[in-house]
């Protein structure tokens, strides 16, 4: 070689700032979710366990973000993973760096994302995961034991139902079944986490006789607009780019979250009369968890029949509990349980080529409205596999977790009497007067008996006569 003659090293292209900026943003709405589920369930709770709902919530991030870095990412996305699990690869996240994502093979055809951007988008789905599911114990499930719940079940049920499902060397990934934002990881493993929790933890005191109405309706519907707002996130970044096929998962996200509420408020008008906020809120919440698998493989059409199915297949669903007398506190089964098993169904019906290749991606077949019959297979079985995995695996988690000292699950009966926001954190959600009012039926008077001045300094209580 002449001695005058330079090796030039070329450098690696840069990655495209918009797709990462994308996946950053949806980052931050998923993150946004998580306590909207809080408000979403503590409106539907009763003021004495209201904070206590709020707390799980925003706790299961902290937890989670935590098992996450440790080694939750690389059980659920280590490229040499096997068919169920992945190994320590991305341990305390190292090798997570700006390596393109194409390192990992991941199945969403793309390479333009750094890993460590995905890997901060994908914790946020792990940490809402828990948060949806630990609502079937509001009321009368400890705090303490939820949050070690919490870091075991995200390791032992969540990290490899989402190493299936969504790493290229999945066994689910590999049969072909299509889960585009979570039906499987997410909704149907939260839902049947939570079937499985409700039935160790037991009903609620005076359940059956009692009724459990919702203090604070205006709480749920600021947890479905942070839900509904976040969701864009969810579905549109799950296309880890910015591009025709994240515009169209968030379309369709919106479309179906609107029919699904709209469904739900008629279905209960045709009983009531009346037009339910609590309704809509509910039926827009299913459509979003229905359109949530097939978000970036069906067009608008299909967003419609999927959100109005949703919403009357969850709706009916919220009967189950009265049937086989279980009490899931927030209907977390019958709407996430029950709404990603159709979700995924109808995702294996509806499934378009044109739609999957919006963004480039090739290889994968349409559904069963396309000819390929054998998808809506694929899908039922990664349904059931995901159903009976999260619901056992659960049960084994809590019957054992039960018989330790200290990790009791269920509060005892004087702490659910005065809520778990008193006993469980020492603080209230309301801190204005608590007035306790008797009716003298036969004068007719009403007279306020105690009045229970709460500040933040000090506790005070003055008897009024």
């Amino acid at each position: 070689m002449n001695s005058n003659e330079t090796t030039t090293i070329e450098e690696p292209a840069p990655l495209p700032s918009g797709d990462i900026a994308w996946l950053l943003a949806s980052t931050a709405l998923v993150w946004l979710m998580i306590p909207g589920v809080g408000y979403f369930y503590s409106g539907m709770a009763r003021s004495k366990n209201a904070l206590s709902l709020i707390m799980l919530s925003v706790m299961s991030v902290a937890v989670v973000s935590f098992q996450w870095w440790l080694f939750g990412f690389s059980l659920a996305f280590s490229p040499s993973s096997n068919k169920f699990i992945g190994d320590l690869k991305y341990a305390f996240f190292r090798n997570v760096d700006d390596t393109p994502l194409a390192e990992l093979d991941e199945p969403m055809g793309t390479s333009t994302v750094p890993v460590v951007v995905f890997a901060l988008y994908q914790c946020m789905f792990a940490a809402i995961t828990p948060a949806l599911a630990i609502g079937a114990a509001a009321e009368r499930g400890r705090i303490l034991p939820a949050i070690v719940f919490i870091f075991i079940w995200t390791t032992i049920v969540y990290d490899p139902i989402a190493c299936w499902a969504w790493n290229v060397n999945g066994w689910s990934s590999k049969l072909g079944g299509l889960d585009f934002a979570g039906g499987t990881p997410v909704h149907i493993s939260s839902g049947a986490a939570a079937l499985a929790y409700c039935i160790v933890l037991g009903k609620r005191h005076g359940h059956g006789t009692d009724e459990f109405k919702p203090h604070n309706v205006a709480n749920t519907v600021l947890g479905t607009a942070l839900l509904w707002f976040g969701w864009f996130g969810f579905n549109g970044g799950s296309a880890t780019a910015a591009n025709a096929r994240a515009g169209m998962a968030c379309v369709v996200t919106n479309l179906a979250a609107s029919v699904g509420g709209l469904t739900w408020v008629l279905l209960d008008f045709r009983l009531e009369r009346k037009l339910s906020t609590l309704g809509f809120c509910s039926g827009a919440v299913a459509g979003l968890v229905a359109i949530t698998p097939g978000s970036g493989y069906v067009g608008t059409p299909a967003a419609v029949a999927i959100g109005f199915c949703g919403a009357v297949c969850c709706n009916f669903a919220v009967k189950l509990k009265h049937i086989f007398d279980f009490d899931d506190a927030v209907d977390v089964f019958a709407v996430h349980g029950v709404g990603g098993v159709i979700g995924n169904i109808l995702t294996g019906i509806f499934a378009q080529k044109s739609i999957i290749g919006l963004d480039g991606t090739t290889g994968i077949e349409g559904g069963w409205l396309e000819g390929h019959w054998i998808q809506i297979g694929y899908q039922i079985a990664d349904s059931v596999a995901g159903l009976g995995y999260s619901f056992f695996v659960t049960l084994f988690i809590l019957l054992i977790m039960d018989k330790i000292p200290g990790l009791s699950l269920r509060a005892d009966l004087e702490s659910e009497a005065k809520g778990l926001d008193e006993t469980e954190l020492g603080e209230l959600a309301y801190y204005h007067i608590d007035r306790l009012v008797a009716v003298n039926t036969k004068t007719g008077d009403t007279r306020i008996v105690k009045e229970e001045t709460i500040h933040q300094q000090n506790d005070t209580s003055v008897a009024i006569m």
